[in-house]
């Protein structure tokens, strides 16, 4: 168990206004007070402090108290300070009611709600909405003189987030309705409804939900289709409702065109218009687009190409149907010139939409020289009887020649009002042909690991319900921080004792590091003459034309591409000694991941090193290693010297987190490897089972993102047959090793094994 933190003077006086005695929520205080200090005004602190305290008060545990402590600051940035005493009304009516238990999800639903709506006179709305439900469902049975709470509350309050992304707050009201009218002497049949577990309950909801539904106008877009494109395809829906994980894109390919199942008006333009807009520029795609092969273009550059071609096609569509112009102009974003800083983030994206913008808008206004250039010269191109892709891809490699920037790697990348919302995502536009030929990218690997967190807000994630088969938004908080620092010649000693199996997995080692060649051609610079191109640029040059200068060819090691993520379990448990022996199982995973990190390094893969624990949901810890961008040095095997175990185990919470970084990484393998000593679990969770289930959710959205998740368990009770939680999280992805003693030896060699 770790001591509680001391507060600075300051942080002290907060402290006391705050009044409660919840060790829970002294825990947590400084974190939570950071994200406040840095959200709120003086005068907005003082009254988050002051609701704090009330909520503190209510007699109702410390949930409701941390709950509030960590939603109200990004609440308020989204809906405003003055937006409190209206929720706190809110919750004083509750209080008032029967319905006190509500007051925990109404609080945790706040956050969510509040970014949906964005206004405080909607949020005031939403209330009213919420207020209405439950004096119109709280009652008394026949009989008894008790006064029943409303049984669908809390559930509408679970699902309030999820509602307001698909439904208006009138269809919301409506949608309220119904179910209050239907099953107001029903107190199952109402959960159901709330819950969205009846059929009733989900008709209602697609009849409230606002926009242009596609099964509404399919028929005449196909008409549409056939009748100015000559094109007829199949349109198939996606659902822009219930993908939590992320939001597709419009696009095509084999089984038809796919488009989301309903678009609100927008700008000006009807839903069925952008509807058009989407389906006019597909088809300019499949009519005048030709595949490139994308070997070797680096991520920018095929970023500047698409953006052209969608430009190109664009402007072929306007010349066929002019009134195309206005369409696409009003849905397309119009950036300000000076809106992104270059140096504090990545501009990329911000410079390539004002480019989109200016080839397509005559009277776009941008000053900028190299912008106006390539504008020109874009022009230029289009007067031409027959442009081609290939045509249009050399220019923009020329403006990603001319344009890049170094401070294009930098992690934070802007990214408002650069989404055109009305093209696909080009998936089309490439191929591949040489599997050993990777992608160059201009920019270095992104540093994407904090640098000292020391006091930022947690970062909050949802958490699978089993029981509903859907996410409770925002429900977990995730503290991360650099892990102290120990004394590195521990790890140094650790290393020497077991120098000997050091040597065995060095041969292994030699035996995987990559020997083979990969030429890269089209090389401005390089160590030979490609001479196929350098012919053919001379051809060039003898015949007048503009020779390709990029006549040599280099080669590099055809490098093994893996980003691996060791996740730790530092929970309690792994304090208990192991059987027979002297060591602690903590102690052996220190040696174990000792070694480890010394193969992984001299393999030369990039990989990170990070413990969790958690005391209940409101409070994970998330300790960084060693990061991406850190080499094995001193510095890191201090941290890893210092390794200390407490608390309990949520495990989905912490590989999710963990795959935020890991997924930033570019590598064609993304390993991520739990080391844990037992099933997932914590305090706050009676429920043996669901923390079980949200970690097997969790594995399944590592598997989406492209993450290969694989464990290494050490639990001691585990007996062969006996590994059910364990398989049914990670399916057959999973390594039981039962003699935990031979931890140093067996961790390396999985790893080897796993990435040959």
């Amino acid at each position: 168990m770790t001591e509680t933190k001391q507060l600075d003077p300051a942080m002290a006086a907060y402290w006391q206004k705050l009044d409660t005695r919840f060790p829970q929520a002294e825990a947590v205080f400084a974190d939570c007070m950071a994200e406040a200090l840095a959200s709120l005004t003086t005068e907005g602190v003082d009254a988050y402090l002051e609701a704090a305290s009330a909520i503190g008060k209510l007699g109702r545990g410390v949930e409701p108290l941390l709950a509030f402590m960590e939603e109200w600051p990004s609440t308020a940035v989204a809906v405003g300070e003055a937006a409190l005493p209206a929720v706190m009304d809110t919750i004083r009516v509750m209080q008032k009611s029967p319905n006190g238990r509500a007051i925990d999800p109404f609080i945790r639903a706040l956050a969510p709600v509040a970014r949906c709506l964005q206004s405080a006179e909607q949020l005031q709305e939403y209330l009213e909405i919420t207020l209405d439900l439950m004096a119109r469902t709280t009652g008394s049975i026949h009989g008894h003189h008790t006064t029943f709470p409303s049984p669908g509350l809390p559930d509408f309050l679970a699902q309030a987030p999820n509602l307001l992304r698909q439904l208006t707050l009138g269809g919301l009201k409506n949608w309220a309705d119904y179910g209050v009218r239907n099953y107001h002497t029903h107190p199952e049949r109402q959960k159901d409804f709330f819950s969205l577990q009846s059929a009733d309950s989900r008709a209602v909801l697609q009849r409230e939900r606002h926009g242009t539904l596609l099964v509404d106008v399919e028929r005449k877009l196909d008409v549409y289709l056939r009748a100015l494109w000559q094109d007829s395809e199949h349109l198939v829906p996606y659902s822009t409702a219930f993908d939590e994980i992320r939001k597709p894109i419009p696009y095509y390919d084999k089984l038809g065109i796919r488009l989301p199942d309903v678009l609100d008006d927008s700008d000006g333009v009807r839903g069925i218009d952008r509807y058009r807009a989407i389906l006019a520029h597909i088809v300019g795609h499949r009519r005048w687009s030709e595949a490139q092969i994308a070997d070797n273009w680096s991520p920018f550059q095929r970023m500047a190409v698409e953006f052209f071609e969608d430009c190109r096609v664009d402007t072929l569509l306007i010349r066929e149907y002019p009134g195309m112009r206005r369409l696409f102009l009003a849905l397309h974003p119009n950036p300000e010139e000076a809106a992104c800083d270059p140096q504090t983030t990545s501009c990329l994206r911000h410079r390539l939409a004002m480019l989109s913008r200016a080839l397509l808008d005559p009277d776009h206004g941008y000053l900028d020289a190299d912008l106006n250039d390539f504008v020109a010269r874009f022009h230029t191109l289009m007067t031409q009887e027959i442009t081609t892709t290939e045509d249009i891809a050399q220019l923009a490699l020329s403006y990603v020649a001319r344009t890049r920037r170094q401070s294009d790697q930098l992690a934070k990348v802007y990214f408002d009002n650069t989404v055109i919302e009305y093209r696909d995502d080009n998936r089309q536009l490439w191929k591949f042909i040489e599997a050993g030929d990777e992608e160059e990218a201009f920019d270095e690997q992104r540093k994407i690991e904090p640098q000292e967190i020391q006091g930022l807000p947690p970062r909050h994630y949802a958490e699978w319900d089993y029981h509903s088969q859907s996410y409770r938004p925002d429900w977990v908080s995730v503290y991360e921080a650099l892990h102290p620092s120990g004394n590195a010649a521990d790890i140094d000693r650790l290393l020497q004792k077991h120098a000997a199996l050091a040597k065995q997995l060095k041969r292994m080692l030699d035996a995987l590091k990559p020997q083979d060649k990969v030429r890269i051609r089209y090389q401005e610079e390089g160590s030979e003459l490609d001479l196929d191109v350098a012919i053919r640029s001379l051809i060039d040059y003898k015949s007048g034309a503009l020779p390709d200068p990029r006549i040599n060819m280099s080669h590099r090691t055809n490098g093994r591409s893996i980003a691996v993520m060791l996740l730790l379990d530092l929970s309690e448990s792994l304090n208990e000694k192991v059987a027979g022996g002297e060591q602690t199982i903590l102690e052996l995973s220190q040696e174990a991941v000792s070694l480890l990190a010394w193969a992984i390094d001299k393999l030369g893969d990039p990989f990170a090193i990070a413990g969790f624990h958690s005391n209940t949901r409101h409070e994970v810890r998330y300790q960084h290693i060693k990061g991406y961008s850190e080499h094995w040095n001193d510095e890191v095997k201090a941290r890893l010297a210092k390794m200390e175990a407490g608390y309990s185990t949520r495990m989905g919470a912490a590989m999710r987190h963990a795959a935020h970084y890991l997924s930033a990484q570019k590598a064609d393998k993304k390993l991520m490897l739990i080391l844990t000593d037992g099933k997932p679990s914590d305090v706050d969770t009676h429920d043996e089972r669901l923390l079980i289930e949200d970690a097997r959710q969790a594995v399944k959205e590592l598997d989406q993102q492209g993450i290969f998740p694989y464990c290494i368990s050490l639990d001691a009770n585990l007996k062969a047959g006996d590994d059910d939680y364990v398989r049914h999280i990670f399916g057959q992805q999973y390594t039981i090793i039962d003699h935990i003693e031979r931890l140093p030896e067996r961790l390396p060699q999985l790893f080897i094994s796993l990435t040959r």
